[in-house]
């Protein structure tokens, strides 16, 4: 169970504090169930889930697990797409940035940022799918990274480039 004021990583919400646990005083919750309150550190408002829910929830990485990530990039394979066609891209890239893996959405990053170099050698672009899932990948690693480092999420990019000038510019 997580305490309040732990930092959580929960479903489509991103980062979040959890600021409460308990049956929350709306009509019509179950009265027997406890629930999360959680304050996602993205958007304003509030987000509640039951304490015992099916939705991936878990806690923020540390410092010491951000800072060894940041030091692995380098070497870090990029994910590469296992198929063509743009069905399979769309579906592949939503698993990935679900799966909420620091290590998969840097590859991630990786791969599109470096396909993205190759179009733009040959006079084009990358997809507007591609462009939208890097964004979303590079809103999730870094505001997790932010979480773990105790920076703003717009500082991780250059944070990152101090230890491996090669990762790509946003």
């Amino acid at each position: 169970m997580f305490q309040i004021g732990q930092l959580v990583v929960y479903g489509g919400e991103g980062v979040c504090r959890v600021e409460g646990i308990g049956v929350p005083p709306i009509p019509g919750a179950d009265r027997n169930r406890q629930y999360y309150t959680l304050s996602p550190l993205c958007r304003t408002g509030q987000v509640m889930t039951p304490v015992d829910t099916k939705v991936m929830m878990r806690p923020v990485m540390s410092r010491e697990e951000a800072e060894v990530l940041i030091e692995s990039l380098p070497a870090l394979e990029p994910e590469e797409m296992p198929s063509s066609g743009v069905r399979a891209a769309k579906d592949y890239y939503h698993q990935l940035v679900t799966s909420y893996d620091c290590r998969r959405l840097a590859g991630m990053i990786k791969a599109v940022s470096r396909k993205r170099v190759r179009a733009m050698r040959s006079g084009k672009k990358v997809s507007q799918m591609d462009e939208r899932y890097l964004k979303r990948a590079e809103e999730e690693l870094y505001s997790e990274l932010a979480a773990a480092l105790e920076l703003e999420a717009d500082a991780v990019p250059d944070y990152i480039r101090r230890t491996c000038p090669a990762w790509p510019e946003n």
